[in-house]
């Protein structure tokens, strides 16, 4: 039978001799012999039920609750509880995310962040699926374009954002130098956002024209919650649009 002192244990399984000490005078932890001059030597199965108290103790349960199940539960069960609880902060992790690449987002349209901007996302989860928000899109949109637009329309947390985020930049540079819609960069602005619309909404023409009226009216926008554009950023993009389509039929 392999027997294991309170220093070879202590330096395998990264616990303290005076913990392991603990354990035993609480009753948690006995180690299989213990002579009278104090020494104590644990048994290989000794060593499994410190595995067991090892994984308990990192999902936070008291050693108390501990002594009281110890016996009654496998390590099949304590990596269940604790697969459980890994993926609860593998969520928490994803979400964090999430809201970091949607201020980086705003940060890039705007050049800046405000508190509202950060509070907005500590204090609500502002990245509400439509089918949340039914009241509001079930006036604009059927059941099935609410669920084409839940799958297709980019969210600020999205790396596809950074799309659409250039396509305000570039806008935004052509009213800064005075350019016109039917300027060169303006055609060409209106080129490629009519091919990033098209595969956004996987051809469906009807819901495209559905969608863009309801965004270039501002107080759809802000009932659908969508992300407030300019008038005058949507305006020069309408009229590029009009432009480049009248060029090319």
């Amino acid at each position: 039978m392999s027997l294991f002192s309170t220093g070879e244990v202590s330096k395998q399984y990264g616990v303290s001799v005076r913990t392991l000490r603990y354990y035993d005078q609480i009753g948690l932890l006995l180690p299989s012999i213990k002579s009278d001059s104090g020494t104590r030597m644990y048994t290989k199965e000794d060593l499994q039920l410190l595995e067991k108290i090892t994984l308990l103790k990192s999902l936070s349960l008291p050693l108390t609750e501990i002594k009281k199940i110890i016996g009654e539960v496998t390590i099949k069960d304590i990596l269940t509880v604790q697969k459980k609880d890994v993926q609860t902060q593998l969520d928490q992790f994803y979400s964090a995310s999430e809201k970091i690449n949607t201020l980086l987002h705003i940060l890039e349209i705007e050049g800046e962040l405000n508190w509202e901007h950060i509070l907005s996302l500590v204090q609500t989860n502002e990245n509400v699926k439509i089918s949340d928000k039914d009241k509001n899109w079930e006036k604009f949109f059927s059941d099935n374009e609410r669920k084409t637009l839940q799958s297709s329309l980019p969210k600020l947390e999205d790396a596809s954002t950074a799309k659409w985020v250039n396509i305000l930049k570039r806008i935004e540079i052509c009213l800064r130098n005075n350019s016109e819609p039917t300027s060169e960069e303006g055609l060409l602005i209106a080129s490629d956002v009519l091919l990033l619309s098209h595969d956004m909404f996987q051809g469906d023409t009807e819901l495209e024209e559905k969608f863009w009226n309801a965004r270039k009216s501002e107080g759809s926008s802000h009932s659908l919650n969508l992300y407030p554009i300019s008038n005058e950023v949507l305006e020069f993009l309408d009229r590029a649009i009009v432009s480049y389509q009248t060029i090319n039929t």
